[in-house]
């Protein structure tokens, strides 16, 4: 069966298949400073989020055999950015995240880490898309008869396949505990989790975290927020705050800074809203 679940815009649930629009969810949020300035939405509705998804599904053919997989990098700061710029880096070897039509998947492209997260929202279940797997590479994707999301299995693929500077993006804190003790017993291995998806998440998850990873989104998330201000190394956005969890990830959005000449924006100024 082809269907794909996202949680999007408002973590508006959002069901797609063969390529339509099928079932939305009310939002959970009603306001984003992103869509607002990108894309000039004042509130979140069901019909806005159908539009926006339609609108993903024609431009690059989000979960469809079409799915556009390489964007160039652009001026802009996010967690896909700042892993692009790291693999272009050679700071990195790889990253585990997840595609549709895939599932957890491996990347060690720039220009594939930047097209497939920076263009959908959290990915909750998807299913095999052989056009897409194709382009990835078999041996790049976690479970291809499935189009499994786990995290934890895809960093062991990665450990299997020699890998030894791994990122990989985790929902929240979700599985930090569990990688962090993987990279204590894998020798000559080093991760960096990054923690996305983040909206709706309680406050256990959220110190989770800030724990175990180095590289926090905050999303619409009050209790990431509540967490981060106190304990991130480096704070940067005025809207959609990024925090840098550990000095590792202190350095890598300095790094990504550098690279676009961007100064430090701190304090943050127009958030989502409502937080949840």
């Amino acid at each position: 069966m082809d269907e794909h679940i996202v949680e999007a815009m408002g973590k508006t649930k959002v069901v797609i298949k063969e390529g339509k629009v099928i079932e939305i969810s009310d939002p959970k949020i009603d306001y984003c400073p992103l869509f607002h300035k990108k894309r000039g939405i004042e509130k979140f509705n069901k019909d806005i989020v159908k539009e926006n998804m339609e609108f993903r599904i024609a431009d690059f053919g989000m979960c469809t055999p079409n799915r556009q997989l390489d964007m160039n990098d652009f001026l802009s700061f996010g967690i896909s950015e700042i892993l692009s710029t790291l693999l272009e880096e050679k700071i990195i070897d790889v990253v585990v995240m997840v595609c549709e039509g895939c599932g957890t998947v491996l990347v060690t492209e720039p220009n594939k880490a930047q097209g497939i997260g920076g263009r959908v929202s959290g990915l909750v279940k998807t299913s095999p898309i052989s056009e897409i797997i194709e382009r990835i590479g078999e041996d790049n994707v976690l479970d291809i008869e499935n189009a499994t999301i786990d995290q934890y299995k895809g960093v062991q693929l990665a450990t299997d396949k020699d890998y030894k500077n791994i990122a990989v993006t985790i929902a929240g804190g979700n599985d930090g505990e569990k990688l962090r003790q993987l990279e204590n017993d894998s020798e000559d291995v080093n991760l960096y989790l990054f923690s996305v998806h983040s909206t709706g998440i309680d406050q256990t998850v959220a110190e989770d975290a800030i724990r175990y990873c180095d590289v926090v989104t905050s999303c619409a998330s009050k209790y990431i927020r509540d967490v981060g201000f106190k304990k991130a190394h480096l704070t940067v956005g005025n809207s959609i705050p990024i925090f840098a969890a550990s000095e590792d990830g202190k350095r890598f959005i300095e790094l990504r800074l550098n690279k676009i000449d961007k100064k430090v924006e701190k304090g943050e100024q127009n958030p989502p809203k409502p937080l949840i």
